[in-house]
């Protein structure tokens, strides 16, 4: 059986090979920068191939030169695809050509974009403890909802079971219900903030008793819930800086991002060769949002990601 260390090397090898070896066959063989590492069939690894790598894995200085040695590798194994990729000529296949496209543009829009908006300054503590004070909702008032779900398959939501919820008091009742109809159903368990969730949803969580049934539907398959408890959990403006700060890092990297964008397409000829491709006035800003490469949206700071956040409101019954 391959051991783990080599299976991690062939997966990272993997993964890069398209890219590699679509970029390599666009120029040929050309002469690599920098001294050489090891050669495989006359192609040589360098230590600036080395470095990128060991920049991009952001190892720490203590761990560099054994790190060093895998990730050598790594970039023999992936030089070793690359090569028998470009004999198999897996680099011309339609689908690999357009992935390497797509990469060589997202990069070169990114480089652009951290070009032109340069460094962004870090907040200062006065924006930070000013955003603190303007959003007690999520610090000083932050409130805690413990919850307690039942997981279904959509398609077992009918009228019946929505006449069960209504006429339960407690979720148990519901898993009675369920058992006795034979729906299959998983249990969880879950606490969540008022930081970690949009405001609409926080606010009903907010409104509810305890013991309130609710129902949410995610695709193909809706949670039954059952808000268990509501508790007061506060934090300081010491212990919520360092979210603050990176949130607040985060939009002002997206303002720039978006007046830049906005200044192109204001300069810029654009024609929709579909009318129907054309976006509505109303949704421009969105547009232009949307299409921010690697440019982090602001969201209320949080200590944690939330599956109820990306949920929404709506789905709220």
């Amino acid at each position: 059986m391959p051991k783990p260390a080599a299976n991690t090397r062939l997966l990272c090898a993997v993964l890069v090979l398209f890219a590699a070896a679509g970029l390599s066959a666009c120029g040929g063989k050309e002469k690599k920068a920098g001294q050489a590492l090891a050669s495989v069939n006359g192609e040589e690894i360098t230590v600036l191939q080395l470095n990128e790598e060991l920049q991009r894995a952001n190892v720490p200085a203590v761990q560099q030169e054994a790190a060093s040695k895998q990730l050598l590798e790594s970039l023999i194994d992936r030089q070793l695809l690359q090569n028998e990729a470009i004999k198999d000529k897996v680099d011309r296949d339609p689908k690999v050509v357009q992935a390497v496209e797509r990469a060589k543009a997202l990069i070169v829009a990114q480089a652009y974009m951290q070009k032109r908006i340069g460094t962004i300054n870090k907040p200062s503590p006065a924006e930070v403890e000013d955003y603190f004070n303007k959003n007690p909702q999520y610090f000083t008032q932050r409130k805690q909802f413990d919850m307690r779900e039942l997981i279904i398959a959509s398609a077992d939501m009918n009228d019946d079971l929505k006449k069960a919820m209504d006429a339960a008091k407690t979720l148990e009742e519901v898993a009675v219900w369920l058992d006795a109809n034979k729906v299959k159903y998983a249990r969880t368990q879950l606490s969540r903030t008022s930081a970690d969730l949009a405001p609409e949803l926080s606010s009903k969580l907010a409104g509810m008793p305890k013991g309130q049934l609710f129902i949410i539907r995610e695709g193909d398959r809706t949670l039954l819930i059952s808000l268990a408890d509501i508790k007061d959990n506060p934090v300081t403006l010491a212990q919520a800086a360092p979210q603050i700060e990176q949130f607040l890092f985060n939009k002002k990297n997206k303002e720039a991002a978006d007046a830049e964008l906005k200044r192109l397409r204001a300069s810029a000829k654009i024609e929709y060769l579909n009318k129907t491709d054309k976006p509505a006035a109303a949704s421009a800003s969105a547009a232009v949002a949307a299409s921010a490469p690697a440019v982090a949206a602001p969201t209320a700071p949080a200590a944690d990601s939330s599956d109820v956040n990306a949920r929404g409101v709506a789905g709220l019954k």
